[in-house]
């Protein structure tokens, strides 16, 4: 069994939280970077998670041989009825600007209360293997969206996503990782690579 795994993201806070999680589950995570190659920029065309997260890990898998994961996650707000949704990386209309998609969204909740501020988090991770085998699993994370940015850590919508009166931002990577919607994918994704292992 091939315990090596490709992480397809050049997000580097991104990369670090998987890492975080999957490294001392004895699986050797690596980044393109660190294999020499150069991943292409895989076109995020899915309407859902699962599809984006799909596309992403079997790009990387084909890309470099090895069982490559990939996870596509984003924001969902009830007030917005489920927006930005798979377009939380790019809601202010550039991708990966993390300043004016917190600031788009907190003018669209402008004088909404907090009772309807309601919002969760969403992560699907999926793994490809070589042999076209796939692994997915999904997480979420139920919270609030504040009024302002609080916190300094984390990154996209974390200084906003408050749950029980702390935002994402604010909190240590192991507390995140044992309530954040990435952490309970990964979790769930490895329940389910043992199950995988174990008939291999």
């Amino acid at each position: 069994m091939q315990k090596t795994f490709l992480i397809a993201t050049h997000n580097e806070k991104k990369k670090n939280e998987l890492l975080r999680i999957l490294s001392p589950l004895g699986i050797d995570v690596k980044t393109d970077k660190e294999l020499n190659i150069t991943l292409t920029e895989a076109e995020e065309t899915g309407e859902t998670f699962y599809e984006n997260a799909l596309i992403k890990a079997q790009s990387g898998c084909n890309e470099s041989g090895l069982p490559c994961v990939a996870d596509d996650s984003g924001l969902m707000v009830d007030y917005l009825a489920g927006a930005p949704g798979v377009y939380s990386a790019r809601f202010a209309g550039e991708h990966g600007d993390d300043e004016k998609n917190n600031e788009k969204l907190l003018k669209l909740l402008n004088n909404v209360p907090e009772d309807e501020r309601t919002a969760r988090f969403v992560s699907v991770v999926c793994l490809v293997f070589p042999n076209g085998d796939i692994i997915s699993a999904r997480g979420e994370c139920e919270g609030k969206i504040g009024y302002e940015a609080v916190g300094t850590g984390g990154f996209g919508y974390d200084p906003l996503f408050m749950v029980d009166g702390k935002s994402f931002a604010e909190m240590s990577g192991e507390e995140k990782d044992k309530l954040s919607h990435r952490g309970k994918a990964l979790k769930l994704l490895l329940e389910k690579l043992n199950d995988y292992m174990a008939i291999k």
